[in-house]
């Protein structure tokens, strides 16, 4: 999926090149596609697909053009094509899904306000709910298994389908509805929510009783990596950070880049590949390396929130303690069909400093703990000098 451009300069990227990198996430109700654009190709994606794809957008634009011509929909088409060629993250948007994702990208989105995320047995669950939003105030919780929408089975759709039935294929405003079929502990139940004008906040700040400051990094949308380095230059010196990326889909890579620049001082942050050519990554000049860190991770750790948890674990910056990230991190390049839709496949895969493929494996922290991780996670910053 598609955002709005971003460009990056950095070590290792020809000066002048329009880096746009961006691990795309559905942000209104949470799935995590990622796209980036580099150079002067189309903007490449990180998605988890270990699976070897050799379909070309020319068979899927051939595909699309010959459907029109004979008066079909040239989007199914390319769905299907993209369907055949067992990429698991490939998918098709339309012009109104694109547009939407491009306003989700800025924070804002009309939805319901829930987070959702694969299994990987193949089941929809709500990986987290936007306090105040329409999910919330009906009692949905993180955790939920998403059965149904509309009537419709969800279960093994890709989460861009998901989300696009929860948002009304983009097209839906603020005050219709949709009716959500739900499973907890065995119950089943459906909820009917109306859908609203929604704000994400992607970074807050909380300062913890026992000496540490915790900077919760719900996605990485606009504006949300610098907002990460203000946060981590307003920590009193004799703090630690407790940096939680848990339920973190992804967002631009760029806002990824600069929120890892807050605790580095330059140096690889990542590296990938597109169609067989290596680019590289790197940090910012001029950030803490000082300050203790723990980095709390989960399976809803995904992509961009993956690209920074492995930087600051690779280059020895921080502690990281949760459970293992989701892994999500193959390349994945958009074009623009004859139609206006927008098809994204997969070219490639990125690489942590250290070398280590992301793309279905995730990152497994160095203290994986399955409850209280928090508590633990406060437990060993304190232990690093960073609390009380």
């Amino acid at each position: 999926m598609l955002g709005s451009e971003l460009s990056l300069q950095s070590r290792g990227v020809r000066r002048g090149a329009a880096l746009t990198l961006v691990f795309a996430t559905v942000l209104a109700t949470a799935a995590a596609t990622d796209s980036w654009q580099l150079d002067d190709e189309k903007t490449p994606s990180l998605s988890a697909s270990s699976v070897a794809v050799t379909v070309h957008r020319d068979e899927v634009t051939d595909a699309a053009v010959e459907a029109m011509a004979d008066g079909k929909s040239g989007k199914e088409a390319a769905e299907e094509v993209v369907s055949r060629s067992g990429d698991r993250w490939g998918a098709v948007y339309d012009q109104g899904e694109y547009e939407e994702f491009q306003q989700a990208l800025d924070g804002e989105y009309t939805g319901v306000g829930l987070w959702a995320k694969r299994t990987r047995d193949g089941r929809i669950e709500v990986a987290r709910v936007q306090p105040g939003g329409p999910a919330e105030l009906e009692g949905v919780r993180a955790g939920d298994q998403l059965r149904t929408i509309d009537g419709r089975r969800v279960e093994k759709r890709p989460v861009t389908e998901v989300v696009a039935l929860l948002r009304g294929d983009g097209t839906a405003q603020a005050g219709t509805s949709v009716v959500l079929g739900l499973e907890r502990a065995g119950r089943e139940w459906h909820e009917t929510l109306r859908r609203a004008r929604l704000t994400t906040e992607a970074v807050t700040v909380q300062r913890l009783t026992d000496g540490a400051t915790l900077v919760k990094v719900a996605s990485f949308t606009k504006g949300s990596g610098e907002q990460v380095r203000d946060a981590v230059r307003a920590v009193p010196k004799d703090h630690g950070v407790l940096l939680d990326l848990r339920g973190n889909g992804g967002g631009l890579v760029t806002e990824a880049v600069t929120a890892a620049s807050a605790f580095l001082d330059g140096g690889l942050v990542a590296t990938y590949d597109v169609h067989g050519s290596q680019r590289a990554l790197y940090a910012e000049p001029g950030g803490d390396t000082e300050r203790p860190v723990v980095a709390l991770v989960d399976g809803g750790t995904m992509s961009a929130a993956e690209l920074v948890t492995g930087a600051l674990q690779d280059r020895g910056r921080a502690v990281t303690v949760g459970s293992r990230t989701f892994g999500k991190g193959s390349v994945q390049m958009p074009s623009v069909l004859p139609d206006g839709s927008v098809a994204e496949l997969t070219v490639g895969h990125y690489r942590t400093p250290a070398g280590r493929n992301v793309d279905g494996r995730g990152i497994s922290p160095d203290l994986a703990v399955s409850e209280r991780a928090e508590e633990r996670a406060r437990t060993v910053l304190s232990g690093l000098g960073g609390g009380s």
